[in-house]
């Protein structure tokens, strides 16, 4: 097997990856506050690093995958008092919602999955210590850690102390010792979720959620923190900082990895601006597979566009690699078994060059159509490998055969929405049924349907 190499964003070079244990490698992802459905951007981690935790699993004899979810937290607190509704229900189905969703990009899940509820002791204990090495302080019933105890905060996000100041949007407090300082527990309310501490009723700030996290699940230091580049300032270089200072002597995370985020019609995508996308309405738009491979399109560190352009293309190139397999059928046996062509796992290998892997899957391609049953298998094993391919490709072009019932269904259905004059019900079911491939048409006759070809 190649050596793999990672962009590690706290030296600012790639590196050859070498784990602290061989036999067992550690990832932490940071994952979503689950206050509202996933936009288009959250899929993009979701897709990067199950990409990366697929590969480790190929090149490991071990792998513990961590995405944790956030689910106390002051967005939460709003959402769940305007939608008149508990917090737990909120956070509840909100998780349901995003599972669902990454599912449907052929995300599998994490080997675990800590939520930060489930982790109050831990923070507690991590913050107990920080106060007793003089990292941090109390006052007026709020913890802050102090980051002038720390010669090098600002160092993994390389910013100067100006810079970390104003890029912190930090609140103006009179009892804060220093404007940059942050909090890692604060006063609760009632009415507000909390919990008994040292310092009074209160919840844990953000940034000491995941350390707590990662430390019980994967130990004082472990081998690659994920997460968006719009996580490393304020939240990963406050992470860096409690988690050492925690624990003098670990180096925390060794690999620091970043996706780039996702631009919409070639610009950031902001509910101002209109063009805010969640991924529920995108999978109405696009079977996940395409969704998926449109992500994988583009290199993880850099910016994909998510356009009606950008998601015809990924679907034609998936269709050529489906009609490249028609031919020959699934062996079946155990996918991790398969070879991977040597070109694609050397892409993979390299920084996980997605793009490079793919063109690679092309020539299996080119080669599976002109009939080479070797090529074809190739391709199959790179698809399972990158979560794609999972379909057969009669599946993929004509659907399952005994779904026709279901698809009456929601034609009457339909019907019956737009009789009553329900257009907002009538859209979302022909949304849903085009996400699955189908086609309706409507004519003076009534209602047909037809598969996407």
């Amino acid at each position: 097997m190649p050596d793999l190499f990672l962009h590690n964003s706290r030296t600012r070079r790639k590196e050859r990856f070498e784990p602290v244990d061989p036999s067992h490698v550690r990832m932490y992802v940071c994952g979503p506050t689950v206050y509202d459905l996933a936009h288009v951007g959250n899929a993009r981690p979701a897709v990067v690093y199950d990409v990366l935790a697929r590969l480790l699993r190929r090149l490991y004899p071990k792998v513990t995958y961590a995405r944790n979810l956030t689910d106390v937290e002051d967005k939460i607190n709003a959402r769940a008092a305007d939608l008149g509704i508990p917090i737990e229900t909120l956070t509840e189905r909100t998780t349901a919602d995003y599972h669902a969703d990454v599912a449907a990009l052929g995300v599998l899940p994490p080997d675990v999955e800590p939520r930060a509820t489930g982790h109050i002791p831990e923070m507690i204990a991590i913050v107990q210590r920080l106060i007793a090495s003089g990292h941090a302080y109390e006052a007026q019933g709020h913890v802050l850690f102090a980051v002038s105890s720390f010669a090098e905060y600002g160092k993994l996000s390389g910013r100067s102390a100006d810079e970390l100041l104003a890029g912190a949007r930090v609140e103006v407090a009179p009892y804060k010792r220093d404007p940059g300082d942050f909090v890692l527990w604060k006063p609760s309310p009632p009415g507000l979720p909390g919990w008994d501490s040292p310092w009074g009723r209160g919840r844990p700030g953000w940034h000491i959620e995941c350390s707590a996290m990662s430390w019980r699940h994967l130990g004082e230091t472990f081998d690659i923190h994920g997460g968006g580049t719009d996580l490393i300032f304020p939240h990963h270089e406050n992470e860096v900082a409690q988690s050492l200072c925690a624990f003098p002597g670990s180096q925390f995370a060794r690999y620091w990895v970043h996706n780039g985020m996702l631009l919409v019609d070639g610009v950031k995508m902001s509910k101002s601006l209109g063009n805010f996308t969640t991924l529920r309405d995108a999978l109405r738009r696009a079977p996940g597979e395409v969704l998926r491979f449109l992500l994988l399109r583009t290199h993880y560190r850099s910016t994909p566009d998510f356009s009606e352009g950008a998601i015809d293309e990924a679907k034609k190139e998936l269709d050529r690699f489906y009609r490249a397999l028609e031919k020959f059928p699934d062996p079946g046996g155990d996918p991790e078994g398969q070879i991977v062509p040597d070109q694609v796992m050397d892409a993979l290998c390299d920084d996980l060059n997605t793009p490079l892997a793919l063109s690679a899957m092309h020539a299996q391609a080119d080669a599976a159509l002109a009939g080479d049953l070797q090529a074809a298998a190739g391709l199959r094993a790179a698809g399972h490998l990158m979560g794609l391919l999972t379909q057969t490709p009669d599946a993929w072009f004509h659907g399952a055969a005994d779904d026709s019932d279901t698809i009456e269904a929601a034609i009457q259905e339909r019907m019956a929405a737009r009789k009553t004059r329900d257009f907002a019900r009538a859209d979302a079911i022909r949304a849903d049924l085009a996400a699955r491939g189908i086609v309706l048409e409507d004519g003076p006759g009534g209602t047909t349907w037809r598969r996407a070809s």
